[in-house]
């Protein structure tokens, strides 16, 4: 696999965990649910209008 292939596939699997991250975001808005987010070193439950 030559740096240029392995760098577009990076770039997919990037694209494809922020999509992802929405998706998330976007489910726990609906579903009116929370989130567990790392934040500074600390686990904190977050609504999701708090990101």
């Amino acid at each position: 696999m030559s740096d240029r292939e392995i760098k577009e596939m990076q770039q997919r699997i990037d694209k494809g965990i922020l999509l992802a991250q929405e998706r998330l975001v976007e489910r726990s808005r609906l579903f009116h649910s929370t989130l567990v987010v790392n934040r500074g070193g600390h686990v904190v439950e977050l609504l999701p209008e708090e990101l």
